[in-house]
């Protein structure tokens, strides 16, 4: 009887597991685990209605050749050729005076991102604090008020510190965030992507 495939999401439970029965272990082979599914399933989860990025491909267009497309992105991440291209600069309000400067990627870096990004969750959801709401699956900034409600109404006060790194991701210390990420990744590819897709938020 020959042995049953797993999905992208016992994937993800595997790589949970492993991160919960390691919690000082650094990750050297978790790429292994993109494929042709789990890039579809990467492209599901990307929005096909957003702005397009500098080269102007649309969801729409790049589902016109879907599978090819995808095969080469994974041919290229697998094989560390891909490059990120740069981030299309725009502006939306932040307050009545000032423009926030948002980068829009293309339709593919949008996908690769999101491949990479399916494998490090579960990997570093196992390693949040339960009071962490940030970017995380299943938490919103609602979650986060709440949160923070009860706990000063349960200390019967307490001082509120609202900071703002200006311009916190075009500074961070590339050196330091590897030191970081090796912590608990120190897959190759997955590396690779991560600083490359970093490395590319340069916007023009």
């Amino acid at each position: 009887m020959s042995e049953k495939k797993e999905t992208v999401s016992t994937k993800q439970e595997r790589i949970a597991k492993n991160a919960r029965n390691l919690p000082e272990a650094s990750f050297t082979s978790i790429a292994y685990h993109i494929d042709m599914e789990w890039m579809y399933e990467a492209y599901q989860s990307v929005r096909k209605d957003g702005a397009t990025g500098i080269d102007g491909e649309t969801g729409k267009e790049y589902e016109k050749d879907l599978y090819p497309n995808l095969e080469d992105l994974l041919n290229r991440i697998k094989s560390g050729r891909y490059i990120a291209p740069p981030v299309k600069r725009a502006y939306i309000p932040k307050n009545k005076t000032e423009k926030r400067p948002i980068g829009i990627p293309t339709f593919e870096d949008k996908v690769a991102q999101k491949a990479i990004q399916m494998v490090l969750e579960p990997l570093y959801e196992e390693d949040f604090y339960d009071f962490s709401y940030g970017f995380r699956p299943g938490k919103s900034q609602h979650m986060a008020l709440d949160r923070l409600w009860n706990e000063i109404m349960n200390m019967k006060g307490a001082y509120i510190i609202d900071l703002d790194i200006s311009k916190y991701f075009d500074s961070i210390d590339h050196t330091l965030l590897r030191e970081v990420l090796q912590k608990r990744v120190k897959d190759g590819i997955v590396m690779r992507m991560m600083l490359c897709s970093y490395s590319s938020g340069r916007m023009i």
